[in-house]
């Protein structure tokens, strides 16, 4: 097994008033040649936005971007006509594909806190699309949530890519193994909430692990914890 720790310290800072956004990758105004991705997984930034601001109607190609929504309301508003608001515990994904455009904005009261995502493609130029799915956190305690699968399906989020992201949501003391094929696959954990360990390594909250040469992983909670685990292809 091979592990890369990305510590929540260590993430890239852009703090404008309104948004306050934490870069794991190399991103915006944040660049480190030793940071730029996990493999396909391009962009995973921890967004803050405050009540009544957002980002306005820019576009987007070729790429599959997943928002996972851990707080507050946003809307999403799009060029092939969506016009959706999403809360806490829907994830929606965007497959970019010829080009679209979209704006979103914190339509809530409260603070919005999300995980945004990219990951490039499998296959370049699709009809672009979008999609939302909810996942209640009481209808997962204590089980791994499918939330994105490459394959098609009414339970989850559809992705171009060969990957698949899931969420956990565990009490303390319980203990889970994930396994995937390591043919050209790796998988990353973000632990958003209280600590665990991951083949051993102890992950704090909001820190992150990159692991590899592999085809198993053991989560131990060692809190009662919240965590997401994206599997995706290592290169093209």
């Amino acid at each position: 097994m091979q592990h890369i720790h990305f510590k929540a310290g260590e993430r890239g800072v852009k703090n404008i008033g309104w948004l306050i956004s934490n870069f794991t990758f190399s991103f915006s105004s944040y660049a480190n040649p030793n940071r730029n991705g996990f493999g396909l997984l391009k962009v995973f930034n921890d967004d803050f936005v405050e009540a009544g601001k957002g980002f306005g109607l820019h576009p987007h190609q070729n790429m599959e971007i997943i928002s996972v929504m851990l707080a507050g309301s946003m809307n999403h508003k799009d060029t092939l006509g969506y016009s959706e608001v999403v809360h806490k515990d829907w994830v929606q994904i965007m497959s970019a594909g010829s080009g679209l455009r979209h704006e979103e904005y914190n339509v809530g009261e409260d603070e919005v806190n999300f995980l945004q995502i990219w990951i490039e493609p499998k296959l370049q130029n699709i009809n672009p699309r979008y999609q939302r799915r909810y996942f209640p956190e009481e209808k997962r305690k204590n089980k791994l949530q499918v939330i994105v699968s490459n394959e098609e399906g009414t339970e989850h989020c559809w992705i171009n890519q060969n990957a698949k992201l899931s969420l956990g949501y565990f009490e303390s003391g319980k203990k889970l193994d994930y396994h995937f094929n390591p043919t050209n696959k790796a998988v990353f954990v973000f632990n958003i909430d209280n600590a665990l360990t991951v083949n051993g390594v102890a992950l704090q909250h909001r820190d992150g692990i990159g692991i590899w040469d592999t085809d198993t992983i053991d989560i131990l909670c060692t809190e009662e914890s919240r965590f997401l685990i994206i599997e995706v292809p290592i290169n093209h």
